[in-house]
């Protein structure tokens, strides 16, 4: 019998991944748990019938002794409770001690650091996790690994989502609000990764500079871009996994010069403290009349993202000592920000019910297989998709 505990399965990623859990073939238990114990019980009903075992159990991930009795029976975790910053290190402690396999989708930077640097601990109790396995982190690092795999050296690497487009962001609205109208964890996120320094990687080392810098892109068959940097754990693992020598940065595309002058607001504001996270997630949510006025004035010196796609990894290299730019993206994804993010993290727990658990924390490039997961994903996608090259074309330029 598999057990799989998930948690926040009152959220909208939860609620997501729960529907496509509660379908695998690999699971005979599912255990729903959130802090709020009627939103798991909602989840249930909106699951409906299915063949498995499923259940509702409360649990208050920062209270150390019930996430260690919740995961004492479980064969596997998956963490959709957010705020990663505040409860992404805590739930892996827990699953190392109680020895369940791991997997969540943290797209914070700092936790992600913390939490890799218990690999040597999960080593030593043969526990196997995953950190960052959703859209982006999760399929930008596939992305980037199988671009990279047409090079010898890597120089640049760069994983960009887009803020506009409906295959990466909410569907509607109520994934940008929690049941209270506040902003969601997601936004909260963003507006912690849009201020103050973040992690990027500069002549191959991890350092930390000012986020939205602009980024101009050349990518290939499509016309040039620009893309502003972001606080994401992409840099943080590529670096080592790819072996950069050069810049790695994860960036948010913007449709236009005005979405880039609100955001850079909102970066000012927090950076001084006339506003909190709060605040700025209410303001990104429901734009006062001001802030965007003054969007507005400031929208003709900044560049948006032209036509680049919504989700992809541009790398550059070396291959037989010629310079070249490698590009690979996804033509489809599940509806919404909760179906590009929870549908990989499916992926990744039916990757790792099936396949070799190797012990220790790592990121997503480093344990799947990038074909083996953009197949899986085909079966996901609202439109029909071949085969993986046309899900996931690659395309490298000479120069």
């Amino acid at each position: 019998m598999t057990r799989v505990v998930l948690l926040g399965a009152g959220g909208a990623m939860g609620r997501e991944a729960a529907r496509h859990l509660a379908n695998s073939k690999h699971i005979d238990e599912l255990v729903l748990s959130d802090l709020v114990e009627a939103s798991a019980h909602s989840t249930m009903k909106e699951i409906g019938e299915v063949g498995q075992l499923v259940s509702v159990e409360k649990c208050d991930v920062l209270d150390p002794v019930a996430i260690r009795q919740l995961l004492e029976s479980a064969d596997l975790v998956v963490n959709c409770a957010g705020p990663f910053f505040r409860l992404g290190l805590p739930t892996l402690e827990a699953a190392i001690d109680s020895r369940t396999t791991y997997l969540d989708i943290c797209d914070d930077p700092e936790p992600t650091i913390e939490m890799l640097a218990l690999d040597e601990q999960a080593r030593m109790a043969g526990v196997c996790a995953v950190v960052g396995m959703g859209a982006s982190p999760g399929l930008s690092n596939l992305l980037a690994r199988r671009a990279a795999s047409e090079l010898d050296v890597i120089i640049d690497c760069f994983t960009a989502w887009s803020l506009d487009s409906s295959t990466t962001t909410a569907a509607d609205n109520s994934e940008l609000v929690d049941k209270s109208g506040e902003p969601s964890g997601a936004v909260i996120h963003f507006m912690e990764q849009i201020h103050g320094v973040v992690p990027v990687v500069e002549d191959g080392i991890l350092v930390r500079r000012p986020p939205l810098e602009a980024v101009e892109l050349t990518y290939p068959g499509v016309s040039d871009g620009t893309g502003y940097v972001v606080g994401h754990p992409e840099p943080v693992t590529l670096h080592k996994s790819l072996a950069i020598k050069g810049r790695s940065a994860n960036l948010v595309l913007v449709k236009d010069g005005g979405t880039a002058a609100f955001l850079k607001g909102l970066q000012r504001d927090l950076d001084s403290g006339s506003i909190d996270l709060i605040e700025a997630g209410r303001q990104l949510v429901a734009p006062s009349l001001t802030r965007t006025a003054k969007a507005a004035l400031g929208s003709l010196q900044l560049d948006g993202s032209g036509q680049l796609p919504p989700l992809f990894a541009l790398v550059t290299g070396l291959k037989d000592g010629k310079n070249a730019t490698v590009s690979c993206h996804v033509t489809s994804l599940p509806h919404g920000m909760s179906g590009a993010t929870a549908v990989p993290a499916v992926i990744g727990v039916d990757q790792l019910l099936v396949g070799a658990l190797p012990p220790g924390v790592h990121p997503p490039e480093q344990i799947f297989n990038p074909e083996r997961v953009l197949t899986m994903l085909i079966h996901y996608c609202p439109t029909e998709v071949v085969n993986v090259d046309a899900l996931a074309p690659v395309v490298a330029v000479w120069h």
